[in-house]
């Protein structure tokens, strides 16, 4: 079976597509990535055969600092949405499939363009959730630009897809009805040798988007930070220079990236803006957090995460370095936040594998 998997915008939006792909390789499956411009070279990186089918997004650059504002995070998803960027995707996608001769497509849950395409093309297409709460990406949000874009090309309303993942502990997001669950797997990434010896740490990371629009952010925190008695690993991001944040101590480590999957295991607890992917694998490894939401996703991650009891949330414009130090000694010291983490990683080990996700992408080809 020939599998294409598809992804908009960045990093956040291949990883969870990632543990499907390896699990079809070693299923004897042959597998391909696309995405926009640059955005393929993580997926290339990896060792995936991968392709651009879209223009190189606009270079991120440095935004100062706002209060979150939920219903503009939305009006911007919705313009994307209607915007030209999914239809430009529809005919490239399209083309790919022509070329490439895809069984299946695995779309993730805002590529929409890839989606109608699929369905162009005459495969069945599989959309997998990117949205840790599900109150981020809502069905009735997205569902007229959607339906518009559907409409274009004569297919009737509604999500078209063969088959629904959703790679998050039932807990943590209620499942659509049509929807499968599935275990996040993070890609294991390679372990520097500074980390290999490291135990207990805090890692506090703002992702690979949000970063640089944190302002003074990354300073709040990690001078905060600076005050634990604990190993602590800073990632940066590439669209910052670890000198920015000045001298530290030997117990401070700044790095540019980190890749999750090697860090968590030797941490105690994360700081983080509560994106999806930080938080499922926060969980994973059964973590407590302390949480600073930004934008998109986040805020409702954040929210959910301590109606569970796994997280402190901080307020991103007013959080002081002492309400930082406090929140995070509070989920290190109080068991409660370890004990309802290691719950989640306990539902989220019972799921089945990205090897089960292959075995129903094997249905549809047949």
């Amino acid at each position: 079976m020939r599998i294409l998997f598809t992804f908009v915008m960045g990093r956040g939006h291949y990883e969870p597509l990632a543990p499907i792909a390896r699990a079809a390789v070693a299923a004897g499956h042959t597998v391909a990535f696309a995405g926009s411009g640059d955005v393929p070279k993580v997926a290339q990186a990896a060792g995936f055969e991968a392709y651009a089918i879209a223009p190189d997004r606009v270079p991120p650059e440095r935004k100062p600092l706002v209060p979150v504002d939920v219903e503009r995070e939305q009006r911007e998803l919705v313009a994307h949405l209607s915007g030209s960027a999914p239809r430009e995707r529809v005919p490239a996608a399209l083309a790919l499939c022509e070329r490439w001769r895809p069984d299946v497509l695995v779309c993730d849950e805002i590529d929409v363009g890839s989606m109608v395409a699929a369905e162009l093309y005459g495969a069945p297409h599989v959309t997998v959730l990117e949205n840790a709460s599900g109150t981020f990406i809502r069905p009735r949000l997205i569902a007229e630009p959607t339906d518009a874009l559907r409409a274009e090309h004569g297919l009737p309303p509604g999500p078209g897809h063969a088959l629904l993942l959703s790679p998050f502990p039932p807990s943590l997001r209620n499942p659509p009805a049509d929807a499968v669950s599935i275990r996040p797997v993070l890609e294991p990434g390679p372990v520097p040798a500074w980390l290999a010896g490291l135990s207990g740490a805090v890692f506090f990371t703002l992702g690979t988007v949000f970063n640089l629009e944190s302002g003074d952010l990354f300073t709040r925190v990690v001078e905060g930070l600076r005050g634990l008695d604990v190993d602590v690993v800073v990632a940066v991001g590439h669209g910052i220079g670890p000198a920015e944040l000045g001298p530290q101590p030997p117990h401070v480590r700044v790095e540019r990236y980190v890749p999750l999957g090697a860090v968590l295991p030797r941490c105690a607890a994360v700081v983080s803006h509560g994106g999806s992917g930080v938080v499922v694998g926060t969980l994973a490894h059964g973590l407590p957090s302390a949480l600073i939401p930004m934008g998109a996703d986040q805020p409702g991650n954040a929210a959910r995460c301590e109606a569970l009891g796994v997280s402190r949330v901080l307020e991103v414009m007013t959080a002081t370095p002492a309400e930082v130090r406090a929140a995070v000694a509070a989920v290190l010291g109080d068991g409660s936040y370890r004990e309802a983490a290691e719950r989640l990683r306990d539902e989220i080990a019972a799921l089945p594998g990205p090897d089960h996700a292959v075995a129903l992408l094997n249905t549809l080809s047949a």
